[in-house]
């Protein structure tokens, strides 16, 4: 080896030590690949028709979301990632709260999320949207729910499901055009942005609106 090659050899030698020896480097891009992945496993399990299917990308979205908030616990995405799967694999369930522990690291997770980002959107929107559904026993607020999405809307013109919730909201008490403004642009929004995880639902708002509105 000439003394060129072995400067060089030492030179590459020194920098990838630098690298392995800082905390976090790599643990960072490491945590920020798993967030995706866990937030891709997510989306597919709301767009899979078929129940097992549906069940598998969650659970697999969920290992991959604990692992990322292993290696970044300061990852506000991590931890929705983590709420993500969770709430959608209990959704897939029946929306039964069939473990009050999994409930409970559900909320642990959106809130987690929350005091790391309070203008994280789409945790903003998923916090109301329990407030709401959620009986009182277990913290639901819907007056409180609302006011958050509200906000959502107001600071996120591409939100999607903060609309479809309070449009479902309005509609209830007879703010009929509300109701409709909100749940057509909802449709709109989830059409122009591809969205096909939030389509179906989206569809099924705005119909259930105008059939609702038809009726009177």
């Amino acid at each position: 080896m000439t003394l060129t090659h072995r400067m060089l050899y030492i030179l590459f030698a020194s920098v990838l030590l630098s690298w392995l020896v800082i905390p976090g480097v790599w643990g960072e891009e490491s945590s920020q690949i798993l967030t995706q992945q866990a937030m891709d496993a997510c989306h597919e399990g709301r767009r899979a028709k078929d129940e097992t299917v549906r069940v598998a990308h969650f659970e697999r979205g969920r290992e991959l979301a604990k692992k990322s908030v292993e290696l970044d616990e300061n990852s506000a995405d991590a931890h929705f990632a983590l709420f993500c799967n969770i709430g959608e694999r209990m959704r897939a369930n029946g929306e039964v709260l069939f473990s009050v522990f999994e409930y409970g690291r559900m909320m642990e997770a959106l809130d987690q999320t929350l005091l790391l980002n309070p203008n994280h959107m789409d945790a903003l929107s998923s916090k109301g949207t329990i407030l709401i559904e959620v009986p009182g026993i277990f913290g639901g607020d819907s007056e409180k729910g609302e006011a958050m999405l509200r906000e959502v809307i107001q600071k996120d013109p591409q939100s999607i499901n903060a609309r479809m919730v309070v449009a479902r909201l309005c509609v209830e008490r007879g703010e009929d055009q509300e109701a409709f403004d909100l749940a057509k642009r909802a449709l709109e929004l989830a059409r122009a942005a591809n969205r096909d995880d939030l389509l179906p639902e989206a569809e099924k708002t705005f119909s259930e609106i105008q059939t609702k509105l038809a009726s009177k």
